[in-house]
């Protein structure tokens, strides 16, 4: 209720809105197009549900929480544990997000790059920069070109490196983005090199498999995709 408090306890039912603060955190903060993990805060008979997190500019990780049971206060400690087949999802849709903008360019051409995207545990959007409406053979080549990535069974490997030395990788970098020196790099070997902060697999196959859902306009000169991977 917007007013900071020592301790909240569940004395006449389950707290919403909580807002928790933590040291350090195993769940991904909201950024960059992609959703927060969730999961759970426990500590004794103590329990939260982790709905979302962000990350302050100064560098605190706030956890919006439902108490559940229990009692929480100021230097407690807890136990973090992030729902694990979400967060799988959630980069499932990340990683084909990256592929995705590869079959773009290499289809439709190299003008394309990305204009924003979403990633949760249900769908990738991705908004990309062309001039005309997909034909239905694109499209479908698009879909078959990831997929093919997907049945190579790549490796995807994270990287933090010096910015100069992404550059000379050939990683591509979001228009407008500013970066520090050292970014961090995604590699699907070699074919999808790009500076990301998300959480992706470990190999492609881990994807199962990619289906374009929907093609359509969102701004003059950019389309919008929605995808989906896994099951």
């Amino acid at each position: 209720e917007e007013g900071l408090k020592d301790a909240v306890s569940t004395d006449d039912g389950a707290k919403e809105g909580i807002l928790v603060v933590l040291d350090h955190t195993p769940f991904y903060a909201e950024m960059g197009g992609q959703v927060a993990d969730q999961g759970t805060l426990t500590s004794g008979d103590t329990s939260l549900k982790v709905l979302d997190v962000k990350k302050t500019p100064k560098g605190y990780f706030v956890h919006t929480c439902v108490l559940e049971s229990g009692m929480i206060q100021v230097g407690q400690t807890v136990t973090a544990a992030v729902n694990k087949g979400r967060r799988r999802a959630i980069a499932r849709n990340h990683t084909s997000a990256h592929l995705l903008q590869q079959a773009l360019r290499d289809v439709l051409g190299n003008h394309v790059h990305q204009a924003g995207s979403y990633e949760d545990d249900e769908r990738v959007r991705f908004d990309f920069t062309h001039f005309s409406a997909m034909t239905p053979e694109e499209i479908a080549l698009v879909e078959h070109i990831v997929n093919q990535k997907i049945f190579a069974a790549m490796d995807v490997t994270v990287r933090n490196l010096p910015l100069a030395e992404a550059k000379k990788m050939g990683a591509m970098a979001l228009f407008g983005e500013k970066y520090g020196e050292i970014v961090r790099v995604v590699d699907i070997e070699g074919y999808s090199t790009e500076f990301c902060g998300g959480t992706h697999v470990k190999n492609t196959a881990q994807l199962g498999c990619f289906k374009i859902l929907s093609e359509s306009s969102v701004a003059a000169g950019v389309r919008r995709i929605e995808g989906t991977t896994g099951m």
